[in-house]
């Protein structure tokens, strides 16, 4: 019961509606592959999941069909109206909301899992957004850019390991769990996207009794700088003396070397 192609393009035709670039709209129109991100979702009866971005309601209607409780925020006016006639019939709750600014507790009122298409200018700020602030999105699946997917899930020694990767696993373990290629999407974009597996932890993966967030993210930052740079370099001018042997981290390392618990061994030597 998903859109197919022509169906699509139907519905923006029918209500004078064209993808918008400022907010990066890709609308997927293949119905195996929202039924695959459905199935990645892992979600069925009596679980209650969140779609951010909810378009035209293709990935929606997929969800709708594991059986389990579908709410859908959109932020963009034009599309409501087409997307309510969709999806309402079938019991969604859609939202006109902004997902950076949208108040999530009257949206989300236990553990729910995100699905999301996001645009590439969004990506990294909502879903860091949503695991340092709303503890009850227990999971998410995204679907992002191939090179912000790897960036997520990145682990020391990757290429795409950076302060964005530490970010995501001192709240949740991450994974690209697939690829998408760009002919699933109206209009085409010209590169892959990744769909990305968030699970968050019990607790954050750095004991604040041990390095509080606020110090353990100022040295991720200052290292990653001057990434390029070992670490008495890109450190020099926060590093106290005697701080790499206390830490028992070699100091002609680079950052993108280094685990999340070696940054944080830096941050309490300090």
């Amino acid at each position: 019961m998903t859109h197919t192609r022509a169906q699509l393009v139907a519905l923006l035709e029918e209500h004078g509606l064209r993808p918008s670039r400022a907010l990066g709209q890709n609308f997927v129109v293949d119905a195996n592959t929202v039924r695959r991100i459905a199935r990645l979702a892992r979600v069925g009866a009596g679980d209650e999941v969140l779609e951010i971005g909810a378009g035209l309601g293709s990935l929606t209607l997929a969800l709708v069909e594991t059986g389990a409780h579908v709410r859908a925020m959109e932020v963009d006016r034009f599309l409501l109206a087409p997307l309510r006639a969709v999806v309402e019939p079938l019991g969604v709750e859609v939202h006109h909301a902004d997902a950076l600014r949208a108040d999530y507790s009257t949206i989300v009122t236990g553990p729910t899992t995100v699905v999301a298409n996001l645009p590439y200018n969004v990506a990294t700020p909502l879903v860091l957004h949503l695991l340092e602030t709303q503890p009850l999105i227990t999971r998410m699946l995204v679907m992002v850019q191939k090179e912000v997917g790897e960036r997520f899930a990145a682990h020391a020694g990757d290429e795409a390991y950076g302060a964005v990767s530490l970010r995501v696993q001192y709240f949740a373990d991450a994974a690209v769990l697939g690829k998408v290629g760009p002919n699933v999407f109206v209009p085409k974009p010209k590169v892959d996207s990744a769909l990305v597996e968030f699970t968050r932890r019990d607790r954050v993966r750095i004991d604040p009794a041990v390095v509080g967030e606020e110090e353990l993210f100022r040295v991720i930052r200052t290292s990653f700088g001057q990434r390029r740079k070992m670490l008495r370099r890109s450190l020099h001018d926060w590093a106290s003396d005697g701080v790499f042997e206390r830490a028992g981290v070699d100091p002609t390392r680079r950052p993108e070397e280094l685990t999340l618990e070696e940054f944080a061994a830096l941050a309490a030597a300090q």
